[in-house]
């Protein structure tokens, strides 16, 4: 059975995201302006108080989103950390910690005028050394997306301390998608200056600006946050505290969501299968749009380091030994559809059409590893090869894992999976480099250079940061092309590079671009003041409330 979702052509307002955000950045937006993200309940029907249940899956590995690159980090750490500014519904800059700011007419540079009496949650005053530390040493160096998000700023000057300049070396398209705080997140500089911010135990005892002060974590159970007193949007948080509960078992989840017992679920919480389900469950609501933004694409990646698969043919045999539709179609139920780029179809602005495919074809994909050399042994097996699986993040992933094995058999490759919990998974691939192959999701986002050219560019192989270049994938070519992305000011020319880099990765095979995936979430009809939105999911709850 497949599932409908509602109208999608709301995806399409995303190919204006990064236009909106640059026609916003001159100058800093008024502090009214946030009340819009909020829901649509009137002031006077706000309720103060309570605990909002909620849930994410799987357990993340460390609660500092910029750091602990994952999905469940991230939601939970937005309610922890605010950024610089935050986004409306039309990916338009709100102010946050940064109050105001003035872009000059060469575009070189972005003056930030910090908000006063912002309060770390332990006290230390918010002030722009925390900002200038956290882009310099944190975002630029260890964040997967840092060093490509942020190519253009070549200094970060504190002139006092509440304002930040910006120095870029040219107009940065880009920039403005990407200032959020939980994608450009800002730390607090007297407690991770001479760390490696990579192991810092604060990153599990987070010390954030925002609307929520973490209590505790208890491993396999929960995590709570409480009501910062403190908060410079006064009045706010509405709620005394969230508790993020760990359901490991996603069945569980949605019993749990029918029962009440949480009230907030946010990435893909139940099997696909039940999605049409309770989506007719009175007390709950579905959303979809609020993953619209971060863009979720499925891929197969190969280990460079092997040298098996320096061989183009035999890439593109498991390319063509791979039935994408079938996954889209039965494994995710329809919540997924085929993917003919790196960059998600509906980003019109820079998706780039009539691509070099790879059919599902056995027989083609049995001549090229024939062409390889790998001929079948007496057994029918040509090769014998691991991959790495994102079980931790679903069952789906398994399904999808068993079902490429089984097409892999048919042409002879015999595919061991190995299911792993997530942090032995970000181990493996990031740190050891121990695997012949993966599967597994990134967020694209609004612009390739956020979420896609990290994939592919050489210089982001960097052991130990999550959900960066996993497949050691090098090539100069590529590098030129992801470079000239980064520096590009002019936005044709621009798109000019990145549809070379979405041909060469075709081309060459660089990944198996599977599937783009339509993720959702759940949450109850008593729940009001979410950021409704692109990235609703991403967003702080500090104006969420339960009606009684």
């Amino acid at each position: 059975m497949k599932f409908d979702f509602e109208d999608l052509n709301r995806r399409q307002m995303l190919h204006m995201m990064l236009a909106a955000a640059g026609s916003a950045a001159t100058v800093g937006m008024l502090p009214s302006a946030l009340a819009a993200q909020a829901g649509t309940a009137s002031e006077g029907a706000i309720v103060k108080g309570g605990t909002l249940f909620a849930n994410v899956a799987p357990e993340p590995t460390g609660l500092v989103a910029g750091i602990n690159i994952s999905s469940p980090a991230v939601v939970i750490s937005a309610s922890i950390f605010d950024g610089l500014v935050s986004y409306d519904n039309n990916y338009q800059p709100q102010p946050q910690l940064a109050q105001s700011w003035e872009q000059s007419k060469d575009s070189k540079t972005i003056t930030f005028h910090l908000r006063k009496g912002v309060l770390w949650h332990d006290g230390t005053p918010f002030t722009s050394a925390d900002v200038q530390y956290s882009i310099l040493n944190v975002v630029k160096k260890t964040h997967p997306r840092g060093a490509s998000n942020l190519a253009k700023v070549i200094a970060v000057e504190t002139p006092d301390e509440h304002t930040v300049v910006f120095r870029l070396s040219g107009r940065a398209p880009v920039l403005w998608a990407v200032l959020f705080g939980t994608e450009t997140q800002i730390v607090p500089k007297h407690l991770y200056e001479g760390t490696n911010p990579l192991t810092n135990p604060w990153n599990a005892k987070p010390i954030g600006t925002g609307a929520f002060v973490f209590k505790e974590w208890v491993r396999g159970s929960h995590v709570t946050l409480e009501r910062n007193p403190h908060y410079w949007d006064k009045d706010k948080p509405y709620l005394d505290r969230i508790i993020f509960k760990m359901i490991p078992d996603a069945g569980a989840r949605a019993v749990a969501l029918e029962s009440g017992e949480i009230q907030f679920a946010a990435n893909n919480p139940v099997p696909e299968s039940d999605v049409a389900r309770l989506q007719k469950n009175p007390r709950l609501l579905l959303d979809t749009v609020g993953w619209e933004a971060p863009a979720p694409m499925f891929f197969f990646d190969f280990n460079f380091r092997r040298p098996l698969f320096k061989d183009i043919r035999v890439r593109k045999a498991f390319a063509h030994a791979i039935n994408r539709k079938a996954l889209a179609e039965i494994v995710w139920y329809g919540l997924a559809s085929v993917a003919e780029s790196c960059v998600p179809s509906f980003q019109k602005q820079f998706f780039k059409p009539n691509l070099p495919q790879y059919e599902f074809n056995p027989k083609r994909a049995e001549q090229l590893l024939d062409e390889a050399g790998l001929k079948r042994g007496a057994d029918g097996v040509r090769l014998r090869i691991d991959h790495i699986t994102e079980v931790s993040y679903g069952q789906v992933y398994l399904r999808a894992a068993e079902a490429m094995r089984q097409q892999l058999k048919n042409v002879g490759i015999e595919m061991t999976l190995v299911n792993l919990d997530l942090a032995t998974m970000i181990r493996k691939l990031y740190t050891d480099r121990d695997f012949d192959t993966a599967s597994m999701w990134y967020s694209a986002y609004p612009d390739p250079q956020i979420g896609v050219t990290r994939r592919f560019w050489s210089k982001n192989i960097k052991d130990g940061t999550p959900s960066s270049n996993a497949s050691n994938y090098s090539n100069p070519a590529m590098d030129r092309i992801i470079e000239g992305i980064q520096e590009e000011g002019d936005i044709a020319r621009r798109k000019i590079l990145i549809d070379q880099m979405q041909e060469l990765v075709q081309t060459d095979v660089a990944s198996i671009n599977l599937l783009e995936i339509k993720f959702f979430g759940f949450y109850s009809k008593k729940l009001h003041g979410l950021r409704k939105g692109p990235m609703l999911f991403y967003s702080s709850l500090a104006d969420a409330w339960l009606e009684k």
